[in-house]
């Protein structure tokens, strides 16, 4: 069996003799998919290639990441979906975000001090899994837009499964750093060989318990999932983790419901980029950050240069202050979608950027007619997150975030698949300074999400841009900086998944480690910035339409490819 280094040339090399690669791209005529690991990308091409719909490939990536790809997304987790239909011209989306069981309360990370637990103290167990959804957002999906067998979707997953697979680079890297992980009984059984050395990069991993869910899954749809042995085994793991047990309930996963929400779509430059709503802050804040920026020309917005990590970064920070405010799951709270999308308010918010210094601290915009007063939550989210996009023969375009949440979610295991940690993405703390935080824990309430799966269209109407990225809260500047290579800068999916990072969480300006960006410090200081120095490491998937076809992009961060014919 070949390695995944392998198999990755092998899928460039097989593309480009499909059609000639422009830059480091790679070209396909007709379809195309670009995926965290070369072994989920190759699924989705096999169902492309048997007839199957973007979302059809897009279920069967899914299902081989639950596998390949464990530490950042699976069966055990949540997804966004934004998908544009041609035949209807519409984009619509699908929220398959986890939720917080019945036994959730506002101050369950609290400490008997009142203040949060860190969270490396919440994180393993029990207490921090939310109900997963993706199962159910994926079933949703195919039913509207789904064009091959459901079951037929989940055998690539099952034989890679019941056969092994070599373990790929990326997963090798975090079984290593993940050193915490190895404390828990799932992670060392499953990771670790008896002797108590951890798999290594080529090495052959099973996963038959993950097979046997497959297949249950694969003939009785999500009734499988959340009813029956698999629901008794999440509820199992949760209820007797080995720290933090959780009281989810076997009624908790039978209440599960995925939604089907309307996308939030702006302008930038006259292109129309539309994205996921709420409970996902992404699409708002990678909206407001490029409209805000549109105030510049585009020669001040060239990648790598001083101008555009000075603008850029000012921009986060504004955006970050209203995302800390005003954003949550708009079954619970108002969320002034429109107020922070009004054009009016925007070009308000970018005339506090100063083209030569360092505006301090932001503070969030004020919005009319508001009945409540929010106090901006102060905890960051980590990240445990893949992304994938997918254009079929027809037209129809996938852009999917899916997520863990932390690398190997809470650390344990149902079934042959990790658990999420999601409800630690809910502000910590439920009221700061004596005001409600907006996203505070509630008992069915969905966490907010950094999550900004994206679709672009040319002025014309024409689909042009997939595109997406995992990282936590940094995948707000992640994919806002990438559209803006695009646009602004004319580069090309591969040029754009490999940009250097800038990211302001309206606090620091760190730049990514090892990178051109690195030389601007001192220019940046010399601005007012406090320069962070620190790795970015992104996951962008990026397809774009061209007038001969598509090229594709995988960021070389991840061991993902572009492939397609």
């Amino acid at each position: 069996m070949i390695n995944i280094r392998t198999l990755a040339a092998l899928a460039i090399v097989t593309v480009s003799a499909c059609g000639a690669a422009r830059a480091d791209s790679v070209f396909a005529k007709h379809e195309m998919i670009a995926a965290a690991n070369p072994y989920a990308a190759k699924a989705g091409l096999e169902i492309l290639h048997e007839g199957g719909s973007a979302v059809d490939a897009a279920i069967a990536a899914q299902m081989v990441l639950t596998l390949v790809e464990p530490e950042s997304s699976g069966l055990g987790g949540g997804a966004f979906l934004v998908l544009y239909d041609p035949k209807t011209k519409k984009v619509t989306t699908f929220d398959g975000r986890e939720t917080a069981p019945a036994s959730a309360t506002s101050d369950m990370f609290l400490g008997p001090d009142g203040k949060p637990r860190p969270k490396s103290q919440v994180i393993p167990g029990g207490l921090s899994v939310g109900v997963p959804g993706v199962v159910a957002m994926l079933e949703m999906a195919h039913k509207k837009y789904g064009r091959l067998a459901w079951a037929k979707l989940f055998a690539p997953a099952i034989k890679l499964a019941a056969d092994g697979f070599p373990v790929g680079h990326k997963l090798a890297d975090t079984i290593v750093e993940e050193k915490d992980a190895a404390q828990m009984p799932d992670i060392k059984h499953y990771f670790y060989h008896p002797d108590g050395t951890p798999y290594r990069e080529g090495e052959i991993l099973k996963d038959p318990a993950l097979a046997d869910s497959l297949r249950a899954i694969a003939a009785h749809g999500t009734e499988a999932f959340y009813h029956g042995a698999i629901a008794a085994a999440i509820v199992d793991a949760v209820q007797h983790a080995p720290v933090n047990p959780g009281g989810m309930t076997l009624a908790d996963l039978a209440n599960y419901r995925a939604v089907e929400r309307d996308p939030v779509c702006g302008s930038y430059r006259g292109n129309k980029i539309c994205s996921m709503g709420p409970p996902s802050s992404g699409g708002i804040a990678i909206l407001q950050i490029l409209e805000m920026l549109e105030r510049f020309p585009s020669s001040e917005l060239q990648p790598e240069t001083l101008s555009f990590v000075h603008l850029f970064a000012e921009a986060n920070r504004l955006a970050f202050a209203d995302r800390a405010k005003y954003l949550g799951d708009p079954g619970f709270v108002r969320v002034p979608v429109q107020g922070l999308l009004d054009h009016d308010y925007l070009a308000g918010r970018a005339k506090l950027i100063d083209p030569a210094h360092d505006m301090g601290t932001a503070q969030a915009g004020t919005l009319p007619n508001l009945p409540f007063d929010y106090a901006p939550q102060r905890t960051p989210q980590r990240h445990g997150t893949s992304h994938l996009s997918v254009v079929d023969k027809g037209g129809e375009v996938v852009s999917m975030t899916t997520t863990i949440e932390s690398g190997f979610g809470a650390m344990v295991m149902a079934k042959g698949f990790l658990l999420n940690n999601e409800l630690t993405d809910f502000s910590l703390e439920p009221t700061i300074d004596g005001k409600p935080v907006a996203d505070a824990p509630e008992p069915g309430k969905r966490p907010m999400s950094a999550m900004s799966p994206a679709i672009v269209f040319k002025p014309d109407g024409q689909f042009w841009i997939a595109a997406g990225s995992p990282g936590g809260p940094v995948i707000i500047p992640y994919v806002a900086e990438s559209l803006s290579g695009m646009i602004d800068g004319g580069l090309d999916p591969q040029a754009a998944t490999a940009l250097p990072h800038v990211f302001n969480p309206n606090a620091y300006t760190m730049l990514e480690q090892g990178t051109s960006l690195e030389e601007l410090a001192p220019k940046l200081k010399a601005m007012g910035h406090q320069v962070v120095i620190h790795s970015l490491s992104s996951g962008s998937q990026i397809i774009q339409r061209t007038k001969d076809g598509y090229l594709g992009g995988a960021d070389p961060r991840r061991d993902g490819i572009a492939i397609g014919d």
